[in-house]
């Protein structure tokens, strides 16, 4: 099934300035896998090198950030949205 990854404006660079990527699976592992297997420089800026997300990596499935569902294992369908968030440091 494919559902929609939204790319932040700081990462699209990566996917070749696409700012929506429709990707499949079931989970947002595997849609994040996905995408990543599609546009490999975007695996560097996603993932450390134990393979787990950035800390400073937020993603969120609809409105709803994935740490508080089932991480990378949280379930999507045809029509959730999944958003790609960087947090940004700044003074």
């Amino acid at each position: 099934m494919a559902s929609l990854i939204r790319i932040p404006a700081a990462l699209r660079q990566f996917t070749e300035k696409r700012d929506e990527v429709l990707v499949d699976g079931v989970t947002v592992g595997e849609m994040l896998r996905a995408v990543t297997g599609r546009y490999s420089q975007l695996r560097k800026q996603l993932y450390a090198e134990n393979g787990e997300l950035r800390a400073f990596v937020n993603v969120y499935v609809n409105n709803d950030d994935i740490r508080f569902l089932q991480n990378d294992a949280t379930p999507v369908s045809e029509n959730d949205v999944i958003s790609i968030i960087p947090s940004i440091a700044g003074g």
